[in-house]
């Protein structure tokens, strides 16, 4: 009767020393002459190495895009939480709106525009006319351009009693249109009158033909 043969431990251990045997006296300089298994293992480990440098090259991409991610994700949070607290916060704000837009009208009303400047210039002049004061002066000096409004210096040269210049002032200061008087000085006579000099300065709004092109100056000037 016939037996089967199995593998020993002596066959296994001849398989390894063959194999073994492969590895040696291998010419680094010609890996194509070497015999097939440590070719074939060469070949491996190359192509074990691409792909391991191909993997972190990936990787290093991956999370850089990631790290970006990670910041716009953060912008946008905080830009949410800053909507979600203006909508919890909306009919406040348009309150706050309103009521800064009934201040900005207001205060508009109190500046002249262009074709009023005339008007108001006649009402300083009566100012101190219906106090009895003298004009030795009253000219108006060279308009000043700012970005919503212009300034119009005003030189005042008057002439009266002491009570007549502060009712003048007071006049001054309670005129619908915003009139200020600046870098006052006052001076004795002989007579006993006294003479003030002062610098009235008074504002208007820009019409929108001047608000063009003073946008448009300021945006020259900043190119420069």
């Amino acid at each position: 009767m016939a037996t089967r043969r199995t593998p020993s431990k002596v066959d296994i251990a001849a398989t390894l020393q063959r194999t073994a045997n492969q590895f040696r006296g291998l010419n680094t300089s010609d890996p194509a002459s070497w015999p097939p298994v440590p070719r074939y293992a060469l070949c491996a480990a190359v192509a074990a190495l691409v792909v391991v440098a191909l993997w972190f090259i990936w990787l290093s991409g991956v999370n850089d895009e990631l790290e970006a991610e990670r910041g716009k994700e953060t912008a946008l949070r905080a830009d949410y939480q800053k909507k979600v607290a203006q909508a919890v916060n909306l009919d406040l704000l348009k309150k706050q709106r309103e009521q800064v837009q009934q201040y900005v009208t207001l205060l508009e009303k109190q500046l002249p525009s262009k074709a009023e400047m005339d008007a108001l210039l006649s009402d300083i002049n009566q100012a101190g006319l219906g106090r009895s004061l003298q004009f030795e002066l009253f000219r108006p000096g060279q308009v000043v351009v700012r970005d919503y409004y212009a300034e119009l210096p005003i030189a005042v040269k008057v002439t009266g009693r002491y009570h007549d210049m502060g009712a003048f002032v007071a006049d001054v200061a309670n005129l619908s249109r915003i009139v200020t008087l600046n870098n006052l000085s006052i001076a004795p006579q002989k007579d006993g009158a006294l003479t003030m000099d002062a610098t009235a300065r008074t504002y208007r709004y820009l019409d929108a033909e001047e608000q063009a092109a003073q946008k448009k100056a300021t945006a020259q000037a900043k190119k420069k």
